[in-house]
């Protein structure tokens, strides 16, 4: 079996913890691995490395890349040139599975969802896979609760160990999702399996312009297709579908409400990642990495990050992603990054800032080194935390060790490289102005990024 992971999606709906640029599944919320690295790792249970294609973009990829270095997983990454949505991203992976293997079985997997593994999932799973012939197959969760923030499943004719699918639905409100329980209705779970064949000939009957951008380049076709998602696209025309059920323990975590609803609890009813201290808060949600303390404060998500403090009801949390539009729209930079910025050779995480000096932690992985690089309007000082730092300086090449320093003169052709076998810690004073990372002038770069 053949997995396809979706890992292009922008989410600003668990803003500030989530940015542009550092969406949630990337982000470790339970344990030390992301919701990213537990969809590889439940990928493994039916493919092996080589037949997992993770469908990204190109802010993201280099993010990916290194967790799945973590990981110590090696497969297929697909790069989109735009997010057009997962038909267009399903139909791209697809068609590159078809050059493999024509009949080949798909599992289409969320990157960003939690969901429990165990016999029920794998037998799910194996149900689904025996229908793939057929049918183009989605999986739907039994819902527990009288959930309005996912869309519904109705199942129709029973075959094998599924349904034929009667209807999909929106969205409702309470007393429809009340009524949807009742009847047997199922959480639309956005995981699918099918045969690489029968989705390729289906899309090519009902959505030909999706299917007929792809005979062109990756970059042509992401032109011509249109954005549209599977279901409006594809699923919803085609009388080929069928649902199987699971009874599991899913969440999209679409908010902090849904984050606190799988979230462990304290007796008061809190959520607390790290410190909190209260006489009467009760139903809270705290994420925070510093002592958080209320009175008279419950049934509040409380999200503090370094550089943005995020504060509402529980109940109130899906509309969270208005703050993210309203920050986009005064261009505010907080909106896509946090202070700590992912690079493909490690990471930046900025501690001081003004319009004339910046000061920066830089971490380099093993084995990796920054671009060669000039800047036309700052100088740069590099005093060396930990490791061994391997230095260009205009002509020179230094080999700079822990309490030791460099300084880089404005102009000045330059390079930062870490040789050893551990990660380099590197305190970076910038002096100038302006202070932008427009004033990067790549002559050489390891990963192929853009060069001036």
């Amino acid at each position: 079996m053949y997995t396809i992971i979706l890992a292009g999606g922008f989410g600003t709906r668990l803003f500030p913890l989530s940015r542009s640029n550092y969406p949630k599944q990337f982000i470790p919320l339970f344990g030390d691995k992301s919701l990213f690295q537990k969809a590889v790792l439940r990928a493994l249970l039916f493919s092996k490395p080589d037949e997992i294609f993770v469908v990204t973009n190109d802010t993201h990829k280099f993010l990916v890349n290194d967790q799945l270095r973590q990981i110590a997983v090696s497969c297929n990454v697909l790069e989109e040139p735009c997010g057009k949505n997962t038909l267009p991203a399903i139909t791209y992976a697809s068609l590159k599975i078809y050059e493999k293997k024509k009949e080949a079985v798909i599992l289409v997997l969320s990157s960003d969802q939690l969901l429990e593994e165990g016999e029920v999932y794998t037998s799910a799973v194996r149900a689904a896979e025996k229908l793939t012939r057929e049918y183009i197959v989605t999986f739907g969760v039994v819902p527990k609760t009288p959930h309005t923030g996912y869309g519904y499943i109705r199942p129709g004719d029973k075959i094998g160990d599924g349904y034929k699918v009667a209807a999909f639905v929106e969205k409702p409100d309470i007393r429809t999702a009340e009524k949807y329980m009742k009847e047997g209705y199922l959480w639309n779970a956005g995981i699918f399996c099918f045969s690489a064949d029968l989705f390729l000939k289906e899309c090519r009957r009902y959505a030909p312009d999706v299917f007929d951008a792809f005979k062109n380049d990756v970059l042509e076709a992401y032109k011509r297709t249109p954005k549209i998602s599977i279901d409006y696209g594809l699923l919803e025309k085609s009388s080929k579908v069928a649902v199987v059920p699971f009874s599991i323990a899913w969440n999209d975590l679409g908010s902090f409400e849904a984050l606190y609803s799988v979230s462990e609890k304290n007796e008061e009813g809190n959520a607390v990642n790290f410190e909190y201290v209260t006489p009467d808060g009760k139903n809270n949600l705290i994420i925070s990495e510093r002592l958080v303390s209320t009175i008279g404060i419950s049934d509040t998500a409380i999200i503090d990050t370094t550089d943005v403090l995020v504060i509402c009801p529980t109940n109130q949390t899906q509309k969270i992603g208005t703050i993210s539009e309203l920050l986009r729209q005064k261009n505010d930079e907080r909106v896509d990054t946090h202070t700590t910025v992912q690079r493909p050779w490690g990471c930046y995480t900025t501690l001081l800032k003004s319009e004339t000096y910046l000061d920066k932690r830089l971490i380099l992985n093993p084995h990796n080194r920054i671009s060669l690089q000039y800047h036309n309007h700052r100088s740069e000082h590099w005093v060396v935390v930990s490791g061994i730092a391997e230095v260009t300086n205009g002509d020179k090449l230094l080999t700079v060790k822990a309490g030791e320093s460099t300084f880089v003169l404005a102009g000045t052709l330059h390079h930062l490289a870490n040789p050893g076998n551990d990660a380099l810690e590197v305190i970076e004073v910038q002096n100038g102005h302006p202070l932008s990372e427009d004033d990067i002038f790549r002559c050489e770069d390891d990963f192929h990024r853009e060069t001036k």
